[in-house]
């Protein structure tokens, strides 16, 4: 009986990206991605005066699969940046507090003030040489305009790598 290798080709672009400011994590093999935006309604009779605050709730999951002889580092590099996504990152550090948490870069979105709510990760004998992963990430801006700026900022920039790859 021959035995099948995982691999991966590095030559290739990922599907997502994700990053603590410093250290890339790039996740090649995204088998789907699910963006939740959960919208906060004004109480009835409220005023019409509003004061700078977050008017959305966004979660973003990821599944894919960890190939290939680096999947136990990339594994490991995952569940130390759920922590740091917690505690603070280098982008905090860097940005004064401006901008805090992760960053996640997809064809579908590019987000910043992300933390991992959850990871799980799942190995099966049909996949010896894979690892199953499950990430749930929350979108947590801090209140104010940057937030903003930034969601604007990220569109500018998707809308470039989609004209730069036609």
């Amino acid at each position: 009986m021959a035995i099948t290798r995982s691999y991966q080709n590095y030559l290739t672009v990922p599907s997502a990206v994700l990053s603590d400011g410093v250290l890339p994590i790039p996740l090649w093999a995204v088998t789907s991605m699910t963006l939740n935006e959960t919208y906060h309604l004004p109480p009835i009779g409220s005023s019409g005066s509003r004061s700078i605050v977050s008017t959305h709730d966004d979660t973003i999951s990821l599944s894919g699969i960890l190939v290939g002889a680096e999947r136990y580092a990339w594994k490991f590099a995952l569940e130390t940046m759920a922590e740091s996504s917690k505690r603070g990152t280098p982008l905090e550090t860097w940005s004064k507090g401006a901008v805090s948490g992760l960053i996640l870069i997809t064809s579908m979105t590019i987000r910043t003030d992300m933390q991992i709510q959850s990871l799980s990760f799942n190995t099966t004998a049909a996949k010896r040489d894979a690892i199953s992963v499950t990430i749930t990430l929350m979108h947590m801006p801090r209140p104010g305009v940057l937030g903003k700026l930034l969601d604007v900022a990220s569109l500018g920039v998707g809308a470039l790598a989609d004209w730069g790859g036609s």
